[in-house]
């Protein structure tokens, strides 16, 4: 089970309630209304949201928490209906990192980290492709097919590699030259429960199948290595995979 839900919530223009003191405060300000949103006093009846950065917060949160909204509230994660993550920005791909508000620390520290992963072109790609969506549908009606093709190019070594610079100027030749990945039937015999003992072509298959048939005995944590809008379908020991069009993965253990 995870922790927490994430969910990116758009605020600009919005009215949020923040009740700060001191750096913390500030540190609220500056995030509110980086994402555009409208910070406003408490007894402001339209606010869904709250902030507290104060020294002596429960009785705050409780009296925001009682009109129904949800609060955040700083290194208090017992008080907190939402936390939030460290932020790493590119464009319009926004990657968050967060603890549960476990550990702020780590998190930054894993975003530091992310930070010399991602290229400064990762958002020109985002752009791109969303620019091209309609080129895309025309070339594959199927929202099936069209998918499978985004993910063999974007694919680690594919042509539009997110990790690769050069990757945001190929977009036009890739339209003009691609193709999906082969669709059909692929069994996975697992030597492990253990999501992490996956190979590199297994968690590859695994991301892009759209039919995921599997025995009992595998557990929900490889499950949860599929894509989460992939179908899923029980099958008994050594029973075949129910026909389908698209990319089905077995899974069985050996």
């Amino acid at each position: 089970m995870i922790h927490s839900l994430p969910l990116f919530h758009r605020i600009a223009g919005q009215p949020v309630i923040l009740l700060g003191e001191g750096e913390a405060g500030e540190a609220k300000r500056r995030l509110i209304e980086r994402a555009g949103g409208v910070i406003v006093s408490e007894d402001d009846e339209q606010a869904r949201l709250a902030f507290v950065a104060l020294e002596h917060p429960d009785e705050a949160a409780a009296r925001l928490k009682a009109r129904g909204l949800l609060v955040n509230v700083t290194d208090r994660a017992d008080l907190c209906d939402f936390t939030v993550p460290s932020l790493l920005e590119r464009g319009p791909v926004l990657v968050a990192v967060g603890t549960g508000g476990v550990s702020a620390g780590l998190a930054k520290a894993l975003r530091l980290r992310l930070e010399a992963l991602l290229p400064a072109s990762l958002g020109a790609l985002a752009e791109g492709l969303g620019a091209m969506r309609e080129a895309l549908r025309a070339r594959f009606p199927d929202m099936g097919t069209r998918r499978r093709a985004l993910d063999s190019a974007l694919g680690e070594g594919g042509l539009l590699d997110p990790l690769n610079e050069a990757s945001a100027s190929r977009l036009d030749s890739w339209l003009a030259s691609s193709a999906p990945m082969a669709s059909g039937v692929f069994e996975l015999r697992l030597l492990s429960g253990d999501p992490d003992d996956l190979t590199m072509r297994e968690a590859r298959l695994l991301g892009a199948a759209d039919l995921i048939a599997h025995e009992a005995d595998v557990p929900e944590a490889v499950l949860n290595r599929a894509r989460a809008d992939a179908s899923r379908h029980l099958i008994a020991s050594g029973e075949p995979a129910p026909d389908h069009v698209g990319i089905t993965v077995i899974l069985r253990f050996s």
